[in-house]
């Protein structure tokens, strides 16, 4: 009879390879019009999560979703990526949360079409990704907000700090769960 494998825990594996030079800054450095989003990542007991990923992407100022290709530079002797090529907006990053749960991107306004970043959540101990999306202002009209109520509505429009910085905190369960989009598959 065989014997029972041990349980494993899902992860963390994303601080290995994934997060690259330059992943948290879609924008060029110095763009007058970047803007900072940052927040924390926070469990069900309200506790920051130092390990996950987030993935987010965007349309351009402009409404382009061609996000610039070939402009993430590799290192032509090992084979690496040595960080984008600091010209062009490239509507995608990667980055990791911090020790204190915390993240930080470097990005420009996305268009009034599409006013928001979508965001994919990877932590420990989910068996699949998390969808969910970041307003960086309440639009006057939109399909997904306007079908649920004020409170849930909330936790998708980030907080204007000032000075072009804005706050999106990700919380995964709880009493002030972020609403996550369920795409069938």
């Amino acid at each position: 009879m065989p014997r029972p494998t041990p349980s494993q825990t899902v992860g963390p594996f994303y601080g290995y390879a994934l997060p690259f030079t330059d992943g948290a800054r879609p924008a060029p450095p110095g763009h007058p019009h970047a803007l900072t989003l940052h927040g924390v990542v926070r469990d069900g007991a309200g506790q920051p999560i130092p390990d996950a990923l987030l993935e987010l992407w965007q349309a351009a100022p402009d409404g382009s979703l061609d996000g610039h290709p070939g402009s993430l530079r590799r290192d032509p002797v090992t084979g690496g990526f040595l960080g984008r090529d600091g010209v062009h907006f490239t509507g995608f990053a990667r980055v990791p949360t911090d020790a204190d749960g915390h993240w930080r991107v470097h990005t420009l306004r996305p268009p009034a079409s599409a006013p928001y970043l979508s965001v994919c959540v990877f932590a420990r101990g989910l068996m699949h990704h998390l969808y969910t999306r970041a307003y960086l202002a309440e639009p006057a009209a939109d399909a997904l907000l306007d079908a649920l109520p004020a409170e849930r509505r909330a936790t998708l429009v980030a907080r204007d700090e000032g000075a072009g910085v804005h706050r999106f905190d990700i919380h995964l369960q709880g009493e002030k769960e972020t609403v996550f989009l369920d795409f069938a598959r």
